[in-house]
């Protein structure tokens, strides 16, 4: 089973700031504010687009203030599984992002949806969700992305820090082998790997003069023991190979 795919910090950065309109007019303004919450839905919440779209301004807001937890009730959910998720300081703020430029303008009801192009009692359809990812993406990372791959993102943020049963019941997964493929190491798993080795290998101290001065320390040796020896010209041991590294 391959990895699932996902994008790394800096593309996440890279994505938002692309979703965010700063200049332009009040009306393109008004769709960065939605389009970069329905992002943060998905990239710190791990929602699916069906349940994106599916969102009531009640499901993100509550008595004047954003909801501390995001309830996605069992009619929303693809695998009909109720479940709770926390909601991030960065999503609360969007939220109330929304409020400001949607909700209380638009006098959006509690029932209506959350993101809508004109009119709260008609929500964005899936397509439009995937078209204003994957141009964003475009943009700002030079290749288009599914809005999956924002779940994605957030699975695998969470598996680090977190249990798999944790990851699962955030899901919404019915079964942990779904959850299971958040396990395997991303490229950012294996880049911290390789930093942290050679971080470790530059540390070592040199065997022959225990890092003096003038040390040159350019050499290892493997003494066929599974031990690598960092050494300067000034131990060469007989019948063993120095390799410069």
């Amino acid at each position: 089973m391959s990895n699932p795919q996902t994008i790394s910090v800096r593309e996440q950065h890279a994505l938002l700031e692309e979703l965010i309109v700063t200049q332009g007019t009040t009306k393109q303004f008004r769709k960065g504010v939605r389009n970069t919450a329905i992002a943060l839905c998905m990239l710190e919440a791990g929602l699916r687009v069906g349940e994106v779209i599916k969102l009531k301004v009640s499901d993100l807001w509550f008595n004047d203030a954003p909801v501390e937890s995001l309830l996605i009730s069992s009619e929303k959910s693809k695998t009909n599984e109720k479940r709770q998720i926390p909601v991030s300081t960065r999503l609360a703020d969007a939220i109330k992002e929304m409020h400001r430029c949607y909700w209380w303008p638009d006098k959006a009801v509690a029932y209506g949806f959350a993101f809508y192009q004109n009119n709260f009692l008609a929500p964005l359809t899936t397509r439009q969700v995937e078209r204003i990812i994957r141009s964003a993406a475009i943009a700002a990372l030079g290749r288009p992305i599914h809005p999956h791959v924002l779940r994605h993102t957030f699975a695998t943020k969470l598996m680090k820090v977190t249990n798999l049963r944790v990851v699962q019941e955030m899901l919404g997964h019915q079964h942990i082998q779904s959850t299971q493929i958040y396990t395997h190491p991303d490229i950012e798993d294996k880049k911290t790997a390789i930093e942290k080795a050679s971080r470790t290998a530059k540390a070592l101290p040199c065997t022959s003069c225990r890092n003096s001065d003038d040390c040159n320390r350019n050499s290892f040796y493997d003494d066929g023991k599974d031990r690598d020896f960092y050494v300067c010209d000034r131990y060469k041991p007989f019948g063993l190979t120095i390799s410069n590294k």
